[in-house]
């Protein structure tokens, strides 16, 4: 039998396409499964990957931290591994230890690099100024240590106040050991000489007279010293009453009559009548009589004292004027510090104990008011109180009687 070729040849060809066409197609679609399937895949793990990075630059910090840090009441501050700020206290951003994301202080850095590197908390007492560009210090205690596996947890209390009152505890303490050495010695050696001079009459006389003026300064300043701690007391004014104001400025202007004869100034007075405010009448008393002392005792001779009354808006205002020498600008704000002289010399001359002032400070502060001063050297000064006006709803609130 004879074969044509060509005729074989075109039927295997038609006969191999239906079965290649059958087993190409299933294999085709495997295989895009699988590439899909890769690509998703390597999609999935860049994602994971992605995810990664932004969680390591991410500023979020451990859940309820932000809450926490909101409610400090002292200052803290998250940090990240950059050093970065991501999250600050109110109480932080007031005491000035954070600046454009950043901590201000190189030692509070310097203490964030020691615990990254340690994993060791660190305590430390610092000073440190208020803010990039303030002059202030402030003190800090600060507490430093890890927040999780990356970000650092700055804790800073402010003993800024607790500080300047063991200053001032230390200036009282050693002024007024200072101002009391001064009588104590005078008078030892006062009565030594009245002793050696006892058969000279003129002369026990002189150092009598003498005795007797350090004995009052000596009670003076005792005295002065009471009545402050008594005004530091949280019931100085545990039983208010309604005050007249008239009356308190006569009083003060009655107290310092003699001190103004001898000086030869003029006492006057004036201003609204009938005004009233809540508090001690003796307290008061004393303030003003503090402010007009000190304002004759600065006065030249043959010149005036004033005492003003003014009530506007619901404040009383008590104003103190003389045309004395009058105060620096740089001593004016100080004042009203305790032992604080602006002519130490003539103070003491005067037998004043630098507490008259600071006792006049403390009173209107302890009937919710204040005390201003203005003055021009070689001018006079005029020193100013301030107090809430009574009124009657007030006095039924308090039970006052008036």
């Amino acid at each position: 039998m004879r074969i044509n070729a060509d005729k074989l040849t075109r039927q295997i060809e038609t006969n191999l396409v239906p079965m290649d066409s059958a087993w190409l197609v299933p294999a085709a679609l495997a295989f895009g499964i699988l590439v899909g399937a890769g690509v998703f895949a390597i999609i999935l793990v860049a994602a994971r990957r992605g995810q990664r990075a932004v969680d390591v630059v991410s500023s979020a910090v451990p859940d309820g931290v932000d809450q926490v840090l909101d409610a400090l009441e002292s200052a803290g501050v998250v940090i990240d591994p950059s050093n970065n700020v991501v999250k600050a206290s109110p109480g932080a951003l007031s005491l000035g230890l954070v600046w454009n994301q950043a901590l201000v202080h190189p030692e509070l850095t310097k203490l964030v690099d020691q615990v990254r590197r340690d994993g060791e908390p660190v305590s430390q007492e610092l000073h440190l100024s208020r803010g990039p560009f303030g002059d202030a210090t402030i003190y800090l205690f600060v507490r430093i240590a890890r927040l999780g596996a990356r970000y650092i947890l700055v804790l800073a209390e402010d003993r800024t106040e607790s500080y300047r009152l063991d200053e001032v505890r230390r200036d009282f303490v050693a002024n007024i050991s200072h101002e009391l050495k001064t009588p104590i010695g005078a008078v030892g050696l006062l009565a030594e000489a009245l002793a050696s001079a006892s058969d000279e009459p003129e002369q026990v006389k002189r150092f009598a007279k003498r005795l007797t003026k350090e004995s009052e300064r000596l009670a003076r300043i005792t005295q002065e010293i009471i009545e402050l701690s008594r005004l530091q007391a949280t019931d100085a004014l545990a039983k208010a009453e309604l005050v007249d104001v008239d009356h308190v400025v006569a009083l003060a202007i009655d107290q310092n009559r003699v001190l103004a004869d001898s000086h030869k100034v003029q006492l006057v007075s004036g201003g609204d009548a009938g005004a009233e405010v809540y508090g001690d009448e003796t307290l008061l008393a004393v303030a003003l009589h503090n402010l007009v002392s000190n304002a004759i005792q600065y006065s030249p001779k043959s010149t005036r004292v004033g005492v003003g009354v003014s009530n506007h808006e619901g404040i009383v205002e008590i104003a103190v004027t003389d045309q004395g020498v009058g105060i620096p600008d740089d001593d004016q704000d100080r004042v009203f510090e305790r032992f604080f002289r602006t002519d130490p010399a003539r103070s003491r001359n005067t037998g004043g104990s630098g507490l008259g002032l600071s006792i006049v400070k403390h009173v209107v502060q302890n009937h919710g008011g204040d005390v201003r001063v203005w003055s021009q050297p070689g001018r006079g000064s005029t020193f100013t109180i301030r107090l809430p006006e009574a009124s009657h709803a007030a006095a039924a609130s308090l039970g006052v009687q008036s």
